[in-house]
């Protein structure tokens, strides 16, 4: 997979827009079905042949590229439970990759939903419950445990749990495909320019 700063930056950007979109959750109890819909994406993409294709059509990570450039620049201003939670997710992935058996419950949970795609829409009750459940047997058993600040009310939600826990789980997907494409926490602390200006281009493009 080529390894360059806009795979990465695009990479990244998935994982801002999932983030994003658990802090929206969490604090309103919905989230703008375009927004949501690209990481749901993300999770069925196994053998995608580039890194943008991974999310969806082009320009579907606008979000994403926003919140990144608004943590790399302070501009309008930084997001730090969106930092905190990014930088989790960043933590929780390598502890992913040192678990072989994790992974093969994963694959074949992704595999199963693949099934189920056939039946469901994509961000169908069913199909984020069957992500959730995955998020549940898996990355719930390492740490960081990552926990969801926000409205009570909207986390009680059983619907909204699973959109959470699904969103998680593309969070964690996105930073593993960022990492494969040769990203790294010391590249996005002090040499994040080639991403910013990537970010910048993309909005130009896609904004």
């Amino acid at each position: 997979m080529p390894r360059t700063n806009l795979e990465r930056t695009i990479a990244l950007a998935g994982l801002y827009q999932a983030v994003n979109c658990v802090i929206r959750i969490a604090r309103q109890g919905s989230v703008d079905t375009e927004i949501m819909q690209p990481c749901i994406h993300s999770l069925f993409q196994v053998d995608a042949e580039n890194v943008e294709s991974v999310f969806g059509e082009p320009g579907v990570l606008a979000n994403g590229a926003r919140q990144l450039v608004a943590q790399l620049t302070g501009q309008p201003e930084r997001n730090l439970e969106l930092t905190r939670y990014a930088v989790q997710v960043i933590k929780l992935e390598r502890e992913l990759a040192k678990r072989p058996d994790l992974l093969a419950i994963l694959g074949d949970g992704i595999r199963e939903a693949e099934s189920k795609r056939v039946h469901f829409e994509l961000l169908h009750p069913n199909l984020l419950a069957h992500f959730a459940d995955l998020y549940s047997q898996t990355l719930s058993h390492l740490q960081p445990r990552i926990l969801i600040h926000g409205d009570p009310l909207h986390l009680r939600n059983p619907d909204n749990q699973n959109r959470l826990r699904a969103l998680l789980l593309a969070a964690v997907r996105a930073a593993r495909l960022w990492r494969q494409v040769g990203g790294s926490r010391w590249q996005l602390l002090f040499r994040n320019r080639p991403i910013l200006d990537e970010a910048r281009r993309y909005l130009d493009r896609h904004g």
